[in-house]
């Protein structure tokens, strides 16, 4: 939710005073959330180590708690840049101790849409915070975030991730918290057994650690095949430009449409269209397989940008007369495209891609990646607006995305349905998972 509120904080500061926020301190307040993650991306992977899933998501949602009453409270744009700042502690949560969590609380039949569920939740939250910023004050973002957060103290009354206790030889209670998350079934016996074997394999091969066994891990396929994959994921997912869209959606649709009431309309029908189409990508990911998802939906995403873009060049020679609608209609189209597949699926593949072996080193590196491009990307934007123009800027990701879509379709294994060590068991080139390019 906190990621979107710039959305509507910047414009309603600017309509108070016009010279309360420069384009660059416009910026940096979009963007400082993720750059406040990156500290957080070493420390919370090692709390997650040390102390436990559940004990680290309990302190990352009292923080959560803490960040609403300081976001509330808050009256100028350097007070709000500091928020941002400070934000980045759960918005690290988001990618790190969250993304771990539901990879390993849950069945393999559920997890996928259990990741995308979680993706579509963070837009949910954008589309929210940018309704109650457009007809009521932007505070009230935060009196609803504070609300939203009190629900995951329940985490005080879960059992703790099995994956974790059985890394810690605790066997015994691995087994009953297994149980008590995923039943006694026949398929949740034989994951547990698993689990159990393989750990007890772990146990035995990487007791004795050193520098070299550090410099072995990231030269390592499994280790660094994965981490190169779910890069790929995130930046097909970052470079499909529709966080950008999200965020700066207001700034978008003026310059499209030269209309404020037009433009506060297509934000909210664009968000709208997002989430829907998320959601709509969660119940697709049940009957169809990741890949085919993935790539179809990025395929529809970059013909739509280059639509758009081709659009705006012709309405910038006067050889079409811009129309508001038909501007709204095409990026509700291509928002409601790249949420089915990019925008829910890159934490969810990253969650199931991540090697086991080595999850709090690819954790830490992964969250840095992601964190990095994104707070990049947000940056840059209005500076890419002004230099290649709106149909530059849709012809710039609509270009990036081809390239990232066919890595991906080259490198991207089938994961739907397969449990955590065999994909793992995929990387180490044990066993095979089914034909990569065949599947899709």
């Amino acid at each position: 939710m906190y990621l979107g509120a710039p959305t509507v904080i910047i414009p309603a500061l600017r309509r108070n005073d016009s010279d309360a926020v420069s384009d660059a301190m416009a910026s940096l307040i979009s963007s400082g959330c993720s750059y406040g993650t990156i500290p957080w991306n070493f420390i919370l992977p090692v709390l997650l180590s040390t102390f436990g899933r559940r004990r680290t998501f309990l302190f990352v949602n009292c923080a959560l708690i803490i960040t609403s009453v300081i976001f509330y409270i808050s009256d100028s744009p350097n007070q709000l840049l500091i928020f941002e700042i400070i934000t980045g502690l759960p918005h690290s949560g988001t990618v790190t101790v969250a993304v771990i969590i539901l990879a390993e609380y849950t069945s393999p039949k559920y997890r996928g849409m259990f990741l995308m569920t979680k993706s579509a939740s963070i837009h949910w939250g954008i589309w929210v915070s940018n309704v109650i910023g457009t007809f009521f004050s932007w505070r009230y973002i935060a009196v609803v975030g504070f609300l939203c957060s009190l629900y995951t103290l329940t985490a005080f009354f879960w059992p703790e991730s099995p994956f974790w206790l059985a890394n810690k030889g605790r066997f015994n209670e691995c087994k009953r918290s297994h149980r008590w998350l995923k039943g006694n079934g026949e398929f949740s016996k034989k994951e547990l057994d698993n689990l159990l074997n393989y750990q007890n394999y772990e146990n035995l091969t990487i007791r004795n650690g050193n520098i070299f066994r550090f410099f072995r891990t990231i030269s390592s396929r499994e280790f660094y095949k994965p981490i190169f994959v779910i890069t790929l994921c995130v930046c097909l997912y970052i470079f499909s430009g529709k966080l950008v869209c999200s965020i700066y959606a207001i700034d978008i649709f003026k310059r499209i449409t030269k209309n404020d009431s037009a433009a506060y309309t297509g934000m909210l029908i664009l968000d709208g269209a997002t989430v829907f189409s998320m959601y709509v990508g969660c119940l697709l990911c049940r009957f169809l397989k990741r890949r085919t998802l993935l790539l179809c939906s990025a395929t529809v995403s970059i013909l739509f940008l280059f639509t758009i873009s081709l659009y705006l060049f012709l309405v910038k020679l006067s050889l079409l007369v811009e129309n508001a609608f038909l501007s709204i209609a095409l990026l509700g189209c291509y928002s409601f495209s790249v949420g089915c597949g990019p925008t829910i699926m890159a934490t969810s593949l990253y969650a199931e891609l991540v090697p086991l072996r080595h999850k709090s080193l690819s954790v830490v590196l992964v969250s840095i990646i992601f964190m990095s491009l994104l707070a990049t990307s947000l940056n840059i934007a209005p500076f890419i607006f002004k230099s290649f123009g709106m149909h530059g800027t849709f012809l710039f990701y609509g270009i990036c995305m081809s390239i990232f879509t066919i890595l991906v379709f080259w490198f991207l294994p089938e994961t739907k349905d397969k449990t955590l060590i065999e994909i793992d068991q995929y990387f180490k080139g044990e066993e095979k998972l089914q034909n990569k390019r065949t599947d899709s």
